[in-house]
């Protein structure tokens, strides 16, 4: 059933698209938007400014929280991290886009490429677990949930996020390229790299499609399950006041996840159908790459009131100090 997965399927579309020669390339060329070349001033502002936003919201979280003595619990030291993933994810794609659109700078070396192709996501799973303990183990929290217990926890994350993509990513890097480098994409997506490749993928594309389904549906089956815990300890809560104040603690972190999720499957379901624009599945494709690390901070900033006083709080001593 992987062999008729809508990566496979889209890795020879571009193929067809693409095969123009023989020559060994060194080196990608990023398309950006194809038949949008007209629109490219446009485009580069509208991710510029995102780029701007998203550095400046996620930095502002690191300052704040690194500040504040009352934002020194796990659940903002997890926080921390996810806004540092931001960060990579933003920088490490944003500011080629900007040198492709502007005309600076089109092409991207290989292994500047084959770094794109990671992503880290099981911060949000780590997440889940200490919104659980919170909920259903509150007398416990402080000693299950302890400083030793949030460093192991996000090296944890830290290093299976890393090993994750490994093995595509070196199945990739180790495939002759002589073909077009044109990459039909406006960073290096797996399947569009792929399709360059002068070899016979079937293999990687199935197993880069059946990793993808293990990494990105095992933690949401984790999550789902401490938010089926989560919701039968709410509903046992005497007051509605309890339970209020116990969804309020939950509700940036659903956010997140569904956000997360939605895009995702808007992607596999653009993948799958047929008839869709190149330039529309490169669109949609880039919602969880270049939208939602501008959209975490956002959610947490503006439903947080501890956030929202220590921006009031340190921001207003700043100002003053710079008078």
């Amino acid at each position: 059933w992987l062999s008729l997965s809508p990566l496979h399927h889209l890795i020879y579309d571009l193929k067809d698209m693409q095969m123009n020669g023989s020559k060994m390339v060194t080196e990608f060329e990023l398309v950006g938007f194809p038949g949008l070349l007209d629109y490219n001033l446009v485009l580069f502002v509208g991710f510029l400014l995102l780029l701007l936003i998203t550095l400046t919201a996620n930095l502002l979280i690191l300052f704040l929280v690194s500040l504040d003595h009352r934002l020194h619990t796990p659940m903002y030291f997890f926080l921390c991290n996810l806004s540092l993933l931001d960060l990579l994810v933003a920088t490490s794609i944003l500011p080629k886009l900007l040198a492709v659109l502007s005309g600076y700078a089109k092409t991207i070396s290989f292994a500047g490429c084959f770094a794109q192709m990671y992503s880290l996501n099981f911060i949000l799973a780590a997440m889940a677990y200490d919104r659980y303990i919170a909920v259903v183990k509150p007398l416990h929290y402080n000693i299950i949930i302890n400083g030793k217990k949030c460093f192991l926890i996000m090296a944890v994350t830290w290093i299976l996020g890393f090993l994750y993509p490994v093995a595509n990513t070196i199945l990739a890097s180790s495939l002759p390229y002589c073909s077009s480098n044109k990459i039909m994409h406006c960073y290096c997506d797996y399947p569009a790299v792929l399709s360059l490749a002068c070899a016979e993928v079937t293999s990687q594309a199935d197993g880069a499609f059946g990793l993808a389904i293990v990494g990105n549906y095992v933690p949401l089956i984790y999550v789902t399950w401490t938010y089926v815990k989560i919701m039968l300890s709410v509903l046992r809560l005497n007051t509605r006041e309890s339970r209020t104040k116990a969804i309020s603690m939950c509700s940036s972190h659903v956010a997140l996840v569904v956000m997360y999720y939605v895009f995702g499957s808007i992607v596999y379901a653009e993948l799958k159908m047929e008839g869709f624009s190149y330039e529309r599945r490169i669109l949609v494709g880039s919602l969880s790459f270049l939208v939602i690390p501008v959209v975490n901070p956002l959610i947490y900033s503006l439903r947080n009131e501890k956030i929202k006083e220590a921006a009031k709080k340190y921001l207003k001593l700043y100002a003053i100090w710079k008078m």
